[in-house]
C-alpha cells in the first residue's frame, strides 16, 4: 500500500513500483471514495438510481485482535440479491512474479492491483462459490465456517494464517450492507460501479470504480479522473477503505463485549 491517508498523488517512485505490479496483475480496479459532504450530490451528477442497486449482504472474518488482518489475510464471505453467495481468501499485498506457480494457475486465482488517489495494493485472492444458503446457515451457527470454503481456499489460508488459527474459529464481523449499482455513465463510455457500504454506527462510505486490464491502467486512470472532476467529484479528501473500516469497526465490539 502506498500513502494510505496521505497525499492523492503518488510519487514518481510509488508509479514505478505501481506500474512493475500492474504488467503481471491480470487486472486493475481504479477506486475513488467520495466524503460523505458529497454523497448526495455525487449522486444527482452521475444519475445513479438507488433503486437499481443491488443488496449485498458482507461478512469478514477474523479473530477479535484482527490476527489475520496484521498477517495480510482477509477471509470474506457474502450474499448477494439475485445471485447468491461467494467466498474469498484474499492475500495483500503481494508481488505476482513471486507467487508459487501452482496458485498462479488456478482458474479461481486472481491477482488484482487496486488503485486509488495516492495509494495502491496488490492483493490476489482466491474465490469460491458455497452452496446457496450456506452464509446464513454458516452465521447462524447451523453449519461450520469450513463449509464456505473450498478444498483449494483452505490450504490457501493454512498456508497464509498465523499458526494456530483456525477457519472454523474465527469471529464474525459483520454483516455490513452494501447497495451497489453498475452502469455506463453519458460521457463517459466505461462501466462505472457505485458502492455505498452501510455501517451499524451510521457512517457510510460511498466508493466509485471501474476495472480495466494491465495495459490500459494508466489511459484509463486519465479517462476517469478527468470525467469525475467534470461532474464535480471531489478526489482531494482522504481515501477510506471500506474493508479496514469495517474491521477495525467489529473488532472493537467484540472486545468491548468480551471485556464485559
Amino acid at each position: 500500500m502506498a500513502n494510505e491517508g496521505g497525499s492523492t498523488r503518488l510519487t514518481d517512485e510509488q508509479l514505478v513500483a505501481m506500474l512493475d505490479l500492474v504488467k503481471d496483475a491480470d487486472s486493475v480496479e481504479l477506486k475513488a471514495t467520495v466524503p460523505a459532504s458529497g454523497h448526495r450530490s455525487s449522486i444527482r451528477a452521475l444519475g445513479i438510481d438507488p433503486l437499481d442497486a443491488q443488496i449485498r449482504q458482507v461478512f469478514f472474518f477474523d479473530t477479535p485482535d484482527l490476527a489475520l488482518d496484521r498477517a495480510g489475510v482477509v477471509v470474506r464471505a457474502r450474499r448477494i440479491q439475485g445471485k447468491g453467495d461467494d467466498s474469498v481468501v484474499k492475500l495483500r499485498p503481494v508481488v505476482p512474479a513471486e507467487l508459487p506457480a501452482e496458485i498462479r494457475k488456478s482458474p479461481a486465482f486472481v491477482v488484482e492491483v487496486d488503485a486509488m488517489p495516492g495509494g495502491y495494493v496488490c492483493s490476489g485472492s482466491l474465490k469460491g462459490r458455497p452452496t446457496p444458503g450456506d452464509v446464513k446457515r454458516a452465521i447462524a451457527g447451523q453449519v461450520s465456517l469450513r463449509k464456505l470454503f473450498s478444498k483449494e481456499q483452505r490450504a490457501f489460508f493454512e498456508t497464509h494464517a498465523p499458526e494456530g488459527t483456525r477457519l472454523e474459529n474465527l469471529s464474525v464481523l459483520g454483516p455490513i450492507f452494501v447497495l451497489k449499482d453498475a452502469w455506463v455513465p453519458e460521457g463517459y463510455g466505461r462501466r462505472l460501479v457505485g458502492e455505498m457500504w452501510l455501517y451499524p454506527d451510521g457512517e457510510r462510505i460511498m466508493e466509485l470504480s471501474t476495472k480495466c486490464l494491465p495495459s490500459e491502467a494508466l489511459q484509463v486512470a486519465g479517462q476517469t479522473r478527468v470525467f469525475l472532476i467534470r461532474r464535480g467529484i471531489d478526489l482531494s479528501g482522504h481515501q477510506q477503505t471500506k474493508t479496514r473500516t469495517a474491521l477495525e469497526f467489529f473488532s472493537k465490539e467484540l472486545r468491548a463485549a468480551a471485556a464485559g
